[in-house]
């Protein structure tokens, strides 16, 4: 019960848990493809604006299995991101828009539209 109300204020235990894992496994990739997925994580907190813990821990753990499979297989990270690779990560962001917060405010526009034509 008490784990209960200690996770609505720190958030999911369980996600802690996968960030931790996500945390150590980019611990264990080649340098250059720890850089690569450093800017790229960084780059997703920012622009990503993914306000859901587990879809933004999928993401991030779907980012790590790309990265570990081209370490595994020596792809070159422009191979990976391509020329552009503000391109590659608002891409690979579209792939979770489910957990973005501004879904939630087009929702609220939607619904008070609805109710404000509904009432007229």
């Amino acid at each position: 019960m008490a784990a209960k109300w200690i996770e609505q204020i720190t958030g999911s235990f369980e996600d802690k848990k996968r960030w931790r894992r996500y945390k150590a496994r980019k611990e264990q990739l080649p340098p250059a493809y720890r850089t690569a997925i450093d800017g790229l994580e960084r780059y997703f907190m920012y622009a990503g604006s993914i306000v859901k813990g587990d879809v933004l821990m999928q993401m991030l753990e779907d980012l790590a299995d790309l990265i570990e499979r081209a370490a595994v297989d020596g792809t070159p990270i422009r191979d990976i991101v391509g020329d552009d690779p503000v391109e590659f990560a608002d891409t690979f962001i579209r792939n979770y828009s489910d957990g973005q917060w501004i879904n939630k405010e087009r929702k609220r526009l939607t619904d008070a539209i609805d109710q404000a034509a509904d009432d007229a």
